[in-house]
């Protein structure tokens, strides 16, 4: 049985990726009454009360495997310290997504973010998966909804962009013309 300090370390590595999906459930929860429900979405959206016991047990999963790399690894000056700042780098980038799309409405933006962050997952699954094999499988059900967020998001921001054409009808060019 491990001693209470493993297990306080535990918690501690299970909470920190819970605190900022709290903090940014907090910060756009009335975003999603005003602005987010006037969006369009593709059919293959889930209902919003899915988002919230998915991230949780993603956090959790994502937080443990830190604790299995931080363990294994010898901390944060062994072998553990890139995939742990590439931990580190992944969390700040998903912490970051929320704002920019429910806060900031940048639609565009949210896709080249949540992009990024769906990398750095990969990235941090493999180097953790050096480490600790099962810190690295736990990140395979981060990484498949982090893909699948990136395809929605991506639809999202498709379906509520109006299209700028590009081409220009015989009457438009001739229009301008006249008027120079």
């Amino acid at each position: 049985m491990q001693n209470k300090g493993e297990i306080a370390k535990i918690a501690a590595a299970v909470v920190l990726p819970q605190l900022g999906g709290f903090v940014n459930g907090h910060l756009t929860r009335q975003e999603i009454k005003v602005w987010y429900n006037q969006l369009t979405f593709p059919s293959f959206r889930p209902p919003n009360w899915v988002f919230g016991p998915v991230w949780t047990a993603l956090y959790s999963g994502m937080g443990y495997a830190s604790y299995l790399v931080w363990k294994t690894g010898g901390g944060f000056s062994g072998p553990a310290q890139i995939p742990l700042a590439l931990y580190g780098a992944q969390l700040a980038l998903n912490w970051a997504w929320t704002p920019i799309f429910f806060k900031m409405h940048q639609l565009k933006w949210s896709v080249v973010e949540i992009v990024a962050l769906t990398g750095a997952v990969a990235a941090t699954g493999i180097a953790f998966h050096g480490v600790n094999k099962l810190a690295g499988y736990l990140f395979v059900p981060y990484f498949a909804w982090c893909a699948f967020a990136t395809l929605l998001n991506y639809n999202i921001y498709k379906l509520n962009t109006p299209e700028q054409s590009t081409t220009a009808t015989i009457e438009e060019i001739t229009d301008d013309s006249k008027q120079k």
